[in-house]
């Protein structure tokens, strides 16, 4: 982290805070705004002062932070609930074609020896993971936490280039 953050005061425009979405570079007040950006992801911020919340401009509906006074608490959509109808959905959409596929295989197993013997169980692996990685990229999305810009200065930040 940088030595410069604000570490335990209270949120206001002229300070310098860790950007709650790529948690890499720091928020700043934009000159002429009454808005804070990142110079890393680029998202605009606006600032609710006596609330001590952050919400993303440049999102609808905007995720919201809440400033504890040493980091962001949060990451809330307004107005949006996870449920636990989103999480048993998602799970069963991991679940349900690992299980047909897995099921599939059990029942109607190949010859023993045969040159593919080994595809059903890869198969079931391949229905899994390809599965978990729809769930995960739609969680992504939802939030839209930029992963490749993050991975990238994660990079620069080990090899120093």
């Amino acid at each position: 982290m940088h030595s410069s953050i604000n570490k335990s005061r209270p949120f206001h425009y002229h300070g310098i805070y860790p950007c709650p979405v790529c948690r890499l570079n720091q928020l700043k007040a934009m000159p002429l705004m009454d808005a804070m950006a990142c110079d890393c992801c680029r998202h605009i911020f606006i600032a609710d002062l006596e609330r001590q919340q952050l919400k993303m401009a440049d999102r609808n509906p905007p995720l919201t932070w809440h400033w504890n006074g040493k980091t962001w608490k949060g990451g809330h959509l307004e107005g949006v609930e996870w449920g636990w109808s989103s999480w048993i959905f998602g799970l069963g959409l991991i679940i349900f074609p690992t299980s047909l596929i897995g099921v599939a295989a059990y029942t109607f197993p190949p010859e023993p020896g045969s040159t593919l013997s080994w595809l059903p169980v890869a198969w079931t692996g391949l229905t899994f993971l390809s599965h978990l990685a729809i769930v995960l990229w739609l969680v992504t999305e939802f939030y839209q936490f930029p992963i490749g810009m993050y991975l990238r200065v994660r990079r620069q930040q080990l090899f120093g280039r």
